[in-house]
């Protein structure tokens, strides 16, 4: 007890001391001696091979281990041990950028090179989320991390590392990139025009939203032109396009022949408009608004036909959201719910799950079309959707759902 005591409570302790506590036969002595700062490095390298992984996992994690001393870490067969070590590569974020030997410069990018290949996934996720934002990490590996086969690996680095170079992410993206690595790099900050017009040319609507709701993304006029030309068929762009800091006249006219009645009005305060522009879109946006109360009234006519028959079902609902009749389905939500046509529009258009999930609940409608709706009319991709419980029923109750319908009536 004596020892465990002088262990303990972080009481000054010799050289030779710590040596005879480091080869105490019982574990707990050995793994509180890990735990100090103020061990001398040969006792904490001896201890990095200690038989407990408990020991040898309070060793990784200590920040005065000595370089060599993690080097072996790096290769210890206690997954949990790479792992905590992993983990503690952050306190050696300040060593990566400062002017040091070349001798411990190397240590540590063997160390990152090595658990950057290692077997178990969970050791190169908390690796990578370490090194993200590493702006001195070794190139070679985060070139490593960023090809990962495992994309919670390869996410964060496409995301975040500054490391990467555009002519890197080219080379990621012309290789062949599934839907969540190109989501990840369209969501960098600051994405430059190549690498924005590759991620144009891949077609995958999931990339290309991310990038249009990336305020700082550099995409060329030519290509917002063309994704302008594509949107009336893909709905989840037209509020990103709309919003864009940027957009050209033609553009912005052509967007107001389709775009709902509630981003009429975002394209009606866009500043900085000739006077042209203006008045090509003001005689457009007259027009649109006629035409589109026209065709309102009449769907809301149809829908409050349907209700009254008792027909206006999920059912009836979900086959015409299949057919694209989707200003039924508008319809049908808001003579269901009860709720003004335009704030159904607006919930709709906002692209958050749980107001989408709210609204189908005013509605009446179950929860597994719930899921239908927020995906196929409210564009709420697949990863960000509100499931429904194993039973069927809602995952929120009544009044968190009306409190993100209250958040619609408030703005």
């Amino acid at each position: 007890m004596g020892e465990l005591a002088a262990v303990s409570d972080q009481t000054p302790i010799s050289y030779e001391e710590s040596k005879e506590l480091a080869k105490a036969s019982d574990v707990s002595v050995r793994l509180n001696l890990a735990r100090r700062s103020d061990l001398r490095p040969e006792i904490l390298y001896f201890l990095a091979e200690d038989p407990s992984a408990e020991v040898r996992r309070q060793i990784a994690s200590n920040n005065q281990t000595p370089i060599q001393a993690n080097l072996i870490l790096a290769r210890d067969s206690d997954e949990t041990v790479r792992v905590d070590l992993a983990s503690k590569i952050s306190a050696l974020k300040p060593e990566l950028d400062s002017d040091q030997r070349e001798k411990a410069e190397r240590y540590i990018a063997d160390v990152l090179d090595i658990l950057a290949q290692d077997q178990t996934t969970r050791v190169r996720q908390v690796l990578a989320d370490t090194l993200k934002d590493v702006t001195h990490a070794p190139s070679a590996v985060i070139r490593r991390l960023a090809m990962d086969v495992e994309d919670v690996v390869a996410n964060p680095i496409l995301q975040f590392s500054p490391i990467l170079r555009d002519e890197d992410l080219l080379e990621i993206i012309n290789g062949g990139c599934a839907s969540g690595r190109l989501c990840a790099i369209s969501q960098r900050q600051g994405v430059g025009e190549a690498v924005a017009d590759a991620i144009v040319t891949t077609d995958d609507r999931d990339a290309v939203t991310a990038l249009l709701d990336n305020k700082s993304a550099q995409i060329r006029e030519e290509m917002l032109d063309k994704l302008v030309d594509q949107a009336p068929q893909v709905e989840v762009w037209h509020k990103p396009l709309v919003e864009r800091p940027q957009l050209s006249p033609k553009a912005t006219c052509r967007l107001a022949t389709f775009v709902a009645k509630t981003l009429l009005k975002t394209l009606e305060r866009r500043a900085g408009l000739d006077e042209e522009t203006a008045q090509l879109l003001e005689a457009e946006m007259t027009k649109r608004l006629e035409q589109e109360e026209g065709g309102e009234d009449d769907d809301f006519k149809r829908a409050e036909e349907l209700h009254a028959a008792g027909k206006l079902d999920d059912e009836t609902l979900s086959e015409a959201l299949i057919s694209g009749d989707r200003k039924l389905v508008r319809s049908g939500l808001a003579v269901r719910s009860k709720l003004p046509a335009d704030m159904v529009s607006e919930i709709l258009a906002s692209r958050s799950a749980k107001g989408v999930t709210a609204l189908a609940w005013k509605a009446d409608c179950s929860m597994r079309f719930a899921m239908q709706i927020q995906q196929q009319l409210g564009g709420i991709p697949p990863k960000q959707l509100v499931h429904a419980l194993d039973n069927g029923d809602y995952p929120m109750g009544d009044e968190e759902l009306q409190f993100q319908l209250e958040l619609f009536q408030a703005s």
